[in-house]
């Protein structure tokens, strides 16, 4: 890698301020030990919903992406804490002219099944994301990629359509996870449920609703895990998480229920890690459904909304207000785009030049998160305020996910975990016509001009350049209210005191690198 060429190449990420600190040890706990943890044992994670699938080429949700992102799959980068990027699967990279960017790969690597991690490894994993047979939800994240060119047994190129600054942002992310190629070949069908990538777990089992394992690969390429294995167990019940980290039953949950910080905090038993993280909890309006293809309409519920109060009601104060869908940590947030100020006469005046009557009804969707369900009522009772009666759906997260991916919604509570630190995974996956749905964008949100701006973005080399067009996308959106948004998030976990060097990154992804359970 050319230091010089990164360095430009990252200008986009350099908003991304350091949110972790210091060695593994000092950020998993305030206490202290002189007794060495013993490598073994198995980490037992308590969450609070199933994963949905286990394909990364079919993972639309950073939970589900937790099991499996950098554990069992890897990636060609893989980004720091402060997520820049370093090698991993490549060991070094360059940029041979604006559409060409050749990777060197690791030599000696193994997948699982035995197949020989290579460039065709490579190219037979973005061909099946890009192929529209496969109907992946990420080929519109990675459709700048023109061909995946094998120069060598551990070479290979990008050919771009276009200049393309954040590539590595996105082959860092969970999209640009390697799957063996022998199980592409053979078992294609069986990847949602059986995972086989390169990394230093393998997948053992999964007991849907119950539980998913993973053990300790001995054959592993790299610096081996110190722990045995890692069990994901499904605990729906936000108190029993906690009573079981508590008890030392569980070592970790990272689905932690705001209302039990002043009880965590207390305990002799349990650390809380907290991080400022990359994503942002919103409003989003199906704008194909009436009433909500009527922009006013949208407006009037925006206004509606009484965002602080949800925050510290509902969040207790975990988190910040958010003005846009964008995180401030992300590249390309815009500080002057304002949210919506809690205005009850300005919705009651759009809602009449909209021509709608008292009695206006409709269902607000949310996934069984106690915290989404909270800010449902909250919402339910603001907006009785200006005569609008809110039912509201509870779903199972994984039936959350199909939902809102098929538009079966008219309002729902959502959240979008940028995994890569760069506007474009924000504003593409969210507003751009291609992303409707699975993809990211279940306010099935369609704007030419907003489309035009995303995509030049992505062609623009210039960070400054990139950032106006995201500051005039992100203004047309703020005009159109496809989403409302409410809260930039802030990612905790709780973890038993016989647990250290566990971190999370900004993406909100457990990192187990250098975990021991004592």
């Amino acid at each position: 890698m050319r230091k010089g060429m990164i360095g430009l190449l990252f200008a986009s990420l350099l908003g991304i301020s350091s949110v972790l600190s210091g060695c593994a040890a000092e950020q998993t706990g305030s206490k202290e030990t002189e007794e060495k943890a013993k490598e073994g044992g198995t980490l037992i994670v308590a969450r609070l919903s199933d994963a949905t699938t286990l394909d990364p080429h079919f993972i639309t949700d950073i939970p589900s992406a937790n099991v499996i992102y950098e554990k069992v799959y890897q990636t060609l980068v893989v980004p720091d804490k402060n997520m820049n990027p370093k090698p991993l699967l490549a060991k070094e990279w360059k940029q041979l002219d604006d559409v060409t960017w050749e990777f060197k790969l690791q030599e000696g690597v193994k997948f699982h099944d035995g197949a020989p991690f290579n460039a065709e490894a490579v190219k037979t994993n973005f061909d099946r994301i890009l192929d529209p047979a496969t109907a992946s939800p990420q080929a519109g994240k990675l459709e700048m990629i023109k061909e995946i060119k094998v120069v060598d047994e551990t070479t290979v190129q990008f050919k771009l359509k276009y200049p393309y600054a954040p590539l590595l942002s996105i082959l860092v992310s969970n999209e640009g996870s390697i799957i063996s190629p022998k199980a592409i070949k053979e078992n294609s069908d069986k990847l949602a449920q059986n995972p086989v990538g390169t990394g230093p777990f393998v997948f053992k089992s999964w007991k849907p609703g119950e539980e998913i394992t993973l053990s300790k690969n001995k054959d592993y390429w790299g610096d081996k895990p110190k722990i045995d294995g890692v069990v994901f167990k499904v605990v729906p019940e936000d108190a029993t998480r906690i009573a079981m980290i508590e008890t030392g039953e569980a070592h970790v949950t990272d689905q932690v229920p705001v209302t039990e910080i002043d009880r965590i905090e207390a305990s002799g038993t349990m650390d809380l890690y907290r991080t400022e993280g990359l994503a942002v909890e919103y409003l989003s309006f199906n704008v194909k459904k009436k009433p909500f293809d009527d922009v006013r309409v949208r407006k009037a519920v925006a206004h509606a909304i009484e965002v602080d109060s949800i925050i510290k009601g509902v969040y207790n104060d975990i988190g910040t207000r958010a003005n846009s869908t964008m995180s401030p940590k992300v590249f390309g947030y815009d500080p002057d785009i304002k949210g919506y100020d809690y205005d009850i006469n300005e919705s009651k005046k759009l809602l009449t030049e909209a021509g709608v009557k008292d009695g206006l009804e409709f269902t607000l969707t949310t996934s069984d998160r106690k915290e989404r369900i909270n800010m449902a009522e909250v919402i339910q009772s603001q907006l009785k305020g200006i005569g609008i009666k809110v039912k509201i759906q509870v779903l199972e997260y994984g039936a959350y996910i199909d939902a809102t991916a098929k538009g079966e919604h008219q309002v729902a509570i959502g959240g979008w975990g940028n995994a890569t630190g760069d506007g474009d995974y924000n504003q593409f996956n969210l507003f751009n016509s291609k992303s409707q749905g699975a993809a990211g964008n279940s306010a099935f949100y369609s704007n030419p001009e907003v489309d035009k701006l995303i995509e030049d973005a992505r062609k623009e080399s210039d960070s400054d350049k990139r950032k106006e067009l995201y500051s005039k996308a992100q203004a047309i959106e703020r005009e159109e209210v496809p989403y409302v948004p409410i809260r930039n998030y802030e990612h905790l976990a709780v973890y038993g005191e016989t647990v250290k060097g566990l971190w999370l990154n900004p993406a909100n992804y457990l990192m187990l690198d250098d975990v021991t359970v004592k």
